[in-house]
């Protein structure tokens, strides 16, 4: 592709949409795809703000780690049956001979912190040319535009994974947002006596996600220590403290949030009183990825309803910009 456009951070607080041409022919075992969609997400913002920790962006960068698209050319090394495939990928460019990725925990790859979007080009733009072995490969006749969600869907897979939620459990989720509904249509599928979520908002999507019932935060006190499972996907003041007030003795908390204000201690002494296990997310690896994507290809995962804006690349700042209004849903670029 000639001429392709890419969104482009120079530097905190300086974004503009740029040609960015071809930098030069694919290397061994890399794939380029034509972008579909791109999703925002907040963690792009920060990128903006240039608020992202240090050590976890790499200005200047093209964002968009959560993206669909189409293989439409291949590097030497790669399997010739992607060409023309509709498909995702994997956000982290692990090693894979690490000893952590040799145990299956690509995303804390020891080799160091690189992701697409972050610290390599990401899918805000016309093209994105990645290492062909992160993809995968969706159904043919897929809806790219849900497809885009998959990203963080893959997050949420992995904090189901983590917390191994079994049929007949009582299972809550604190936080209704995309994240938050992503991962409550993931834990449907487990057959659980209640599923609740817990946001402040009234989130009439939950029900429709797979949801029970919807309860606002203040309103959780009757409920507390009566779940089996409670999954936090907030990222918001009090959310991880919340989530293990609502968890029985003995039960299973797992973290996804980054709230990191200093003013939102979890003293340890709950934790122990509470003597519930804790377990935190920090993106996918690759078998959450699988997770999802099979769960995306089956209907059991169904992102589209989720989406509320689609923009061109040429309106990002108002998705981005510090004057953007929160989204109600998912916003998604489309090139």
């Amino acid at each position: 592709m000639s001429g392709a456009r890419a969104l482009v951070v120079e530097r905190p607080g300086e974004l503009r949409v740029t040609d960015a041409g071809r930098a030069g022919p694919l290397e061994h075992g890399e794939a380029l795809v034509r972008v579909a969609y791109a999703g925002i997400c907040g963690s792009d913002r920060e990128i903006l703000a240039g608020t992202r920790a240090p050590g976890y962006v790499r200005y200047p960068v093209v964002p968009g780690h959560e993206w669909s698209g189409t293989v439409v050319e291949l590097g030497a090394g790669t399997d010739p049956r992607l060409l023309g495939r509709r498909v995702v990928g994997e956000g982290f460019r692990y090693c894979a001979t690490c000893d952590a990725c040799r145990r299956g925990a690509t995303n804390l790859c020891r080799a160091g912190y690189d992701e697409t979007g972050f610290t390599s080009p990401g899918a805000c733009a016309d093209e994105l040319r990645l290492p062909a072995r992160l993809l995968h490969v969706l159904p043919d006749d897929a809806d790219l535009r849900g497809a885009a969600l998959i990203e963080p869907a893959a997050c949420m897979a992995e904090a189901v994974l983590q917390a191994a939620p079994l049929p007949g459990e009582r299972v809550a989720v604190v936080g209704g947002g995309t994240l938050g509904l992503l991962a409550v249509q993931l834990l449907a599928a487990h057959s659980p006596a209640e599923l609740l979520v817990v946001d402040p908002r009234p989130r009439p999507g939950a029900a429709a996600a797979g949801a029970t019932g919807v309860c606002p935060p203040d309103r959780t006190g009757r409920r507390a220590g009566v779940f089996d499972v409670v999954l936090e996907a907030a990222g918001a003041r009090g959310a991880g403290r919340l989530a293990v007030g609502l968890t029985r003795r003995g039960g299973r908390v797992v973290l996804s949030g980054l709230y990191g204000g200093a003013d939102d201690p979890l003293p340890p002494a709950e934790l122990v009183e509470a003597a519930v296990t804790v377990r935190t997310v920090f993106g996918a690896p690759s078998r959450a990825w699988t997770h999802a994507v099979a769960a995306f290809a089956d209907g059991r995962l169904r992102p589209a309803p989720l989406i509320s804006d689609e923009l061109v690349l040429e309106d990002a700042v108002r998705a981005l910009g510090p004057s953007a209004p929160l989204p109600i849903g998912k916003v998604l670029l489309h090139p």
